[in-house]
Parts: structure tokens; C-alpha cells; sequence
């Protein structure tokens, strides 16, 4: 028998998370050959953010920032826990999900911000900013493969039983907007 879902993921949180993911996907893909819809799609990215950094003060439950940030010794005691595969189930974003979400946003909006930045006249040519803003798209791909890499630790590690009849699928959740309860 299948367990309850609860639903968790608003439409609108799961359709900022796939097309921010495509999104930064064309930006990358299009950053040295087509330079022209690089910087559309930078600017598609930037309104991606600015709408979750509303979203996360106005939006449902498990939306808001307040749900899912959580104070650094909470979040390394649950990677710890993690680690050890017995760390506590959350319905919403766990202590290191909370923790990624945040640092992918401060990620991207520096993106975006030196992005804009070598478009203005002050900043023309300025390798530092060029600089700035490929070492945060370097930053923000290994916090990507990191995000990756705790959705399927977690997906394994809260598994109801060893056939994984019952795992949990955070992929799937944020598809559906559904968890197990």
C-alpha cells in the first residue's frame, strides 16, 4: 500500500527550480558564442532570483525563508548526522537544503550583478569583475553537484525499508509537490 503524500512544493517554487536550472544551463551553454542571448538569459536568471527572494517572504509555508534557515551548528549537526545516514526527516527543506538554497541564491545574484556590471560603461573591460563573475559560476557549479549529491543521499537515507518500496524521491517531490507524510 502506498504511503500519504502531503503536498509540499507550491507551483510556483517548482517552476522557479526547473527554469532557473534551465536557465543557468543556456547562460552556460551560450556564455562564450552567443554572447547576445547570454546576457538576455542573465537578465531572465536575475528575475528568477528576484521573484524567489519575494517568494521566500510571501509565499506558502515551505516556501518562506523562515521555514528552512536554520543556524550553522543546526545545519553541520544534521550533515553530521547525515553522514552517520541517521539524520532527522523534514516535509520542508532540511537544515542543509535551507542552507544550499541560500547559498545558491547569494551565488547566482552575484552572477547576475557582475554580469550587469560588465555591461556598464564604469566596469568596461574590467578583468576583475570578468574575473568575479567566472569564479562564481565555477562556485555555482559545485554547489550544484553538491545539491545533487544531498538529494540523492537524502532520497537514500530516508528510505522506508530495504526493498526501497516506499524511498523518498526528492526529485520526483519537486515534480509533483508531493512528499510521503
Amino acid at each position: 500500500m502506498a504511503p500519504a503524500t502531503v503536498r509540499v512544493w507550491d507551483p510556483m517554487v517548482r517552476i522557479f527550480h526547473w527554469s532557473l536550472l534551465i536557465a543557468f544551463a543556456a547562460a552556460y551553454i551560450s556564455a562564450e558564442e552567443f554572447e547576445k542571448y547570454h546576457v538576455q538569459i542573465g537578465y531572465v536568471v536575475a528575475g528568477l532570483v528576484a521573484f524567489r527572494l519575494v517568494w521566500g517572504l510571501i509565499g506558502s509555508k515551505h516556501a518562506r525563508f523562515r521555514d528552512f534557515i536554520y543556524r550553522p551548528s543546526t545545519v553541520i549537526a544534521f550533515l553530521r548526522d547525515s553522514v552517520a545516514m541517521r539524520a532527522k526527516r523534514y516535509i520542508g527543506h532540511n537544515p542543509a537544503g535551507g542552507a544550499m538554497v541560500i547559498a545558491l541564491l547569494l551565488a547566482i545574484t552575484g552572477i547576475s550583478v557582475s554580469g550587469y556590471m560588465m555591461e556598464m560603461d564604469a566596469f568596461w573591460g574590467e578583468e576583475w569583475v570578468e574575473d568575479l563573475h567566472e569564479v562564481l559560476v565555477n562556485l555555482t557549479l559545485g554547489l550544484v553537484a553538491l545539491h545533487v549529491i544531498g538529494v540523492l543521499v537524502a532520497s537514500f537515507e530516508h528510505k522506508e525499508n530495504l526493498i526501497f518500496e516506499h524511498k523518498e524521491n526528492l526529485i520526483k517531490s519537486m515534480i509533483t509537490g508531493k512528499k510521503r507524510g
